[in-house]
């Protein structure tokens, strides 16, 4: 059975208030989704990601706003993230604090998985929210990257401006809140959920480092690391979802990321009863209702970030999966609402 991925009740930090703002019953919401009221009191209280997730597309509805997610990322200080916050603020490059935000993201939320790519003085920062199971993630992935962005303005300073913000989904109906937030360009119907930037950020030094505090920080993460121990399939898993899109893809590049060997690897996966193949082809499928849920995503699109070579594999592939082509799919799928995976 897998284990649930679990998220800081941090995450649901000004909820009450902004739920009462847009006249819906915050109490009421909260039962819907078995989440205890309790757990708002304190901010330390892991609750599953899968029924933080589902209440705030559940608020987003019952509000009747696209922006329900975003708007509670409006008011986040980096103190809401609790001991990831700290560490973030030991860290003596920005460098390192990506690196931090890799490896210490799960203090926070176990479903966020972060890659970063340099090349060309350009630095992509990619989020992947990786839910328990196929489900709406548009409020939490707003909310998740809006934290992220004012986070990175609280370490580099508010001179600090990206090229872009990118969103897989596609653009809401009032951009305004987008706006305020992230005082960038926007890119929606992307194929990636992230921040463009230029990488000489990379090596600049922080503001907020303090040498004392980086050391005490590193022996107390020894010694609490509570990192939730996951399956050689799990992690094979996660790194499929985030290497697709980048077309480099495979069983090598997977293992050299986990620091192993092609044979070593697929002994691990034996062990567990899966293969990389199905693992791939797992992911593939799920990737493919997320992206075909949106409306706006062209069609031609899906091959390349699904990681086939050529749209007649993704055609072949996609009728032997799902018994029918993508646009059929997406005809029947799709409701008339706003897409929200």
């Amino acid at each position: 059975m897998a284990i649930k991925k679990l998220h800081r009740s941090a995450g649901l930090t000004n909820y009450v208030e902004l739920a009462q703002a847009l006249n819906i019953s915050p109490m009421e919401e909260l039962r819907r989704v078995n989440i205890s009221p309790a757990c708002l009191s304190n901010p330390d209280t892991k609750i599953p990601f899968s029924a933080y997730a589902q209440l705030l597309e559940n608020s987003a509805r019952a509000a009747g706003v696209e922006n329900f997610g975003l708007r509670l990322a409006e008011g986040r200080q980096l103190s809401n993230l609790g001991p990831l916050g700290i560490v973030l603020k030991s860290q003596p490059t920005m460098r390192k604090a990506l690196e931090a935000i890799r490896n210490y993201s799960y203090l926070q939320a176990e479903a966020a998985m972060f890659l970063f790519e340099e090349a060309d003085g350009v630095l992509i920062i990619r989020e992947e929210l990786m839910p328990d199971r196929p489900e709406p993630i548009r409020q939490a992935t707003e909310l998740s990257l809006g934290v992220l962005y004012r986070t990175l303005r609280v370490l580099l300073g508010n001179e600090w401006h990206p090229t872009a913000v990118c969103f897989r989904h596609s653009a809401p109906s009032d951009l305004r809140v987008h706006q305020r937030v992230f005082d960038t360009r926007l890119q929606f119907n992307s194929n990636i959920d992230g921040i463009i930037c230029r990488a000489a950020i990379l090596d600049d030094p922080l503001p907020t480092y303090d040498p004392e505090t980086a050391r005490y920080m590193q022996k107390l993460l020894e010694v609490i690391n509570t990192e939730p121990a996951q399956s050689p399939a799990e992690n094979v898993r996660q790194l499929v979802w985030l290497l697709l899109p980048t077309g480099r893809c495979s069983v090598d590049v997977v293992s050299q990321h986990l620091g192993l060997d092609r044979r070593t690897l697929h002994r691990h996966l034996q062990r567990s009863g899966q293969t990389f193949s199905e693992i791939l082809d797992g992911a593939r499928r799920e990737l493919a209702v997320k992206y075909l849920s949106n409306s706006q995503r062209p069609l031609k699109d899906l091959a390349e970030l699904l990681g086939f070579s050529e749209p007649s594999a993704f055609s072949r592939w996609f009728s032997s999966r799902f018994g029918c082509t993508a646009t059929t799919w997406r005809q029947t799928h799709l409701n008339d609402g706003p897409e929200a995976i």
